[in-house]
């Protein structure tokens, strides 16, 4: 990777909510998403990238601040009170350092206040705000900047609802049913095709926002400068997806289109890639130097066709502590193994309450209220949807004994607290505890007697 003319990129980060890989250039050609394939086929595409949680706000705070969720903090979600740790920076705040101004345009997930999360300006704020809404203020904000040779270069992070839950035919127009592709880790009933169904109804209209995006950017800010990250959260909101760490929990879209100025092909990559790997990625691309304190690696160098397929045994690890209820969980996967630890008995499938009230789940009966197993492996090169746990088969031996030591060495160099037991949630936020301090005492009495 080079920057040709010696000036760093701007740099757009652009996230949506439970998407997955539920994209055509993801190999699911009945998704409705021409816009976003044909993003793919001038960038770098991800084919085994991973978010370090299976939720919303401990996966979007470990992508902004390259630490695993027990670390950063947010190992629950954000309206539940967990915050960052205090000496925690995020991607705004390091940039900020390289001399990047830094804006948030549309959703966060990780704090209540955007005002807090480190950026230099706040755009079209909101909680829920919808991806044609954010493609406005985007547009608007992109409109007001200077030519790229008079200011800073730029971070913008932009962030939309969608794809999350619901999917009504009030916002959404369904596909067909008949048509969907129900993968194998979900049952293929007329509930499910019908819940399918909705769901491509609400990817069609973020890839139909996504077009309008791209096209903004590319008409405001230089291709040839200018670095485009796309990605999602977690999995999608199906059972055995959002809110495991299997491969349909953790697995996301990550799309990267360098500065057309590096010269560099579009390419695919089959390594391993986790959400820690962007800050350190950014960091690399703003000229910084690396911080030894980031889980992640810098995917700059995989930016190139030639080193696509690169081989390498590279671990990365995930987990889950809260929900909308406790459920902690460890993993540690490689490109062809993938094991999972569950720290507390439960059922195989602990639902969150959007799923539960699925029509998928009306239609799929009770068989996931089995006892969970404590320890789970899958050999991906046989059962890519990691339906068959192979811990106890004798021929898994090595690769379990390997896989075990290095979660385990992973959880004590972070300081995992759940080696230390239970985690408790967090205090609730009261408006004592977010108060701004009282007014001293008024010992002046001479505006006593003084009425309106």
């Amino acid at each position: 990777m080079t920057q040709s003319d010696g000036t760093r990129p701007d740099v757009v980060l652009i996230h949506c909510h439970d998407l997955g890989r539920w994209l055509s250039c993801y190999g699911m050609p009945s998704v409705p998403s021409p816009n976003l394939e044909r993003f793919a086929r001038d960038a770098t595409v991800f084919d085994n990238a991973h978010a370090a949680a299976p939720l919303c706000s401990p996966a979007r705070g470990a992508l902004f601040t390259g630490l695993s969720p027990h670390q950063n903090g947010i190992q629950g979600l954000a309206h539940d009170a967990w915050r960052y740790r205090e000496n925690v920076l995020t991607a705004p705040e390091h940039l900020r350092a390289l001399g990047y101004r830094s804006t948030l345009i549309g959703l966060q997930h990780e704090h209540v206040d955007p005002d807090v999360l480190g950026y230099d300006e706040v755009a079209g704020a909101g909680f829920l705000p919808r991806a044609h809404q954010v493609v406005d203020a985007a547009r608007g904000w992109l409109a007001g900047q200077a030519p790229r040779d008079t200011r800073a270069p730029l971070f913008a992070a932009i962030g939309v609802w969608e794809v999350h839950r619901p999917w009504p035919e009030s916002d959404y127009t369904p596909a067909d049913p008949a048509e969907v592709e129900v993968p194998d880790f979900l049952p293929d009933t007329p509930a499910t095709r019908r819940d399918i169904a909705a769901f491509h109804g609400s990817i069609r209209q973020l890839d139909e926002a996504m077009g309008r995006l791209f096209e903004a950017l590319d008409s405001h800010l230089d291709p040839a400068n200018t670095l485009i990250i796309f990605t999602t959260d977690h999995g999608p909101a199906f059972p055995r997806a959002k809110s495991t760490l299997y491969d349909a929990g953790t697995g996301v879209s990550l799309l990267v289109r360098p500065p057309t100025a590096w010269g560099e092909a579009p390419a695919r990559v089959d390594s391993i890639a986790s959400h820690v790997d962007i800050l350190p990625t950014l960091l690399e691309v703003a000229g910084g130097p690396a911080d030894p304190s980031l889980e992640g690696r810098s995917l700059a160098p995989l930016f190139t066709a030639a080193k696509s397929k690169a081989a390498d045994d590279r671990m990365i690890f995930t987990e889950k502590t809260y929900h909308d209820n406790y459920d902690p969980k460890r993993a540690v996967r490689t490109r062809d193994f993938a094991l999972i630890r569950n720290f507390t008995p439960g059922p195989k499938l602990a639902l969150s309450l959007d799923l539960e009230h699925s029509p998928t789940r009306q239609g799929m009966g009770d068989a996931h209220l089995e006892a969970r197993d404590m320890t789970e492996l899958y050999d991906r090169r046989v059962d890519p949807h990691e339906l068959n746990n192979v811990f106890d088969q004798p021929e898994y031996q090595n690769i379990r004994t390997r896989l075990l030591k290095a979660l385990d060495e992973w959880m004590l160099t972070t300081r995992d607290p759940l080696l230390e037991g239970p985690i408790h949630p967090p205090k609730h936020r009261t408006r004592a505890m977010d108060a701004l301090p009282p007014l001293p005492a008024n010992t002046d009495t001479s505006m006593s007697g003084v009425s309106s």
